[in-house]
């Protein structure tokens, strides 16, 4: 199969931001329930690492949060989930974008050969 570094960062990227729009949702559906804390996903610093070695493979890693807790235990901050939200959609738009491009340069070149 063709996989350059690109298709299979991109790949790894929108499955993180997949995995981190599943956590915010998570997050948000628990805002008020007691002892709950927030979920936080990471895959960049190792898929920049991964890209660097000229791979691209990477999983998101998913961890609790250590913020601060409220009373009832709970650390989800509504305003911080909807920012978070609103810059993975933003992400995910343009990952999926360049993918749809890395694809479609691959379909052309494929044409004309």
């Amino acid at each position: 199969m063709l996989e350059s570094v690109t298709t299979a960062a991109l790949t790894s990227a929108l499955n993180g931001l997949s995995a981190r729009q599943r956590a915010i949702a998570n997050n948000i559906a628990n805002v008020n329930t007691p002892g709950y804390t927030a979920e936080r996903v990471s895959f960049e610093d190792a898929l920049a690492a991964s890209v660097a070695r000229g791979d691209g493979h990477v999983s998101a890693t998913t961890a609790r949060s250590l913020e601060p807790t409220r009373l009832d235990g709970n650390n989800v901050n509504l305003d911080t989930e909807t920012l978070s939200n609103v810059d993975t959609v933003l992400m995910y738009q343009f990952a999926s974008q360049a993918a749809g491009n890395e694809f479609s340069a691959v379909r052309a070149a494929l044409k004309t050969s």
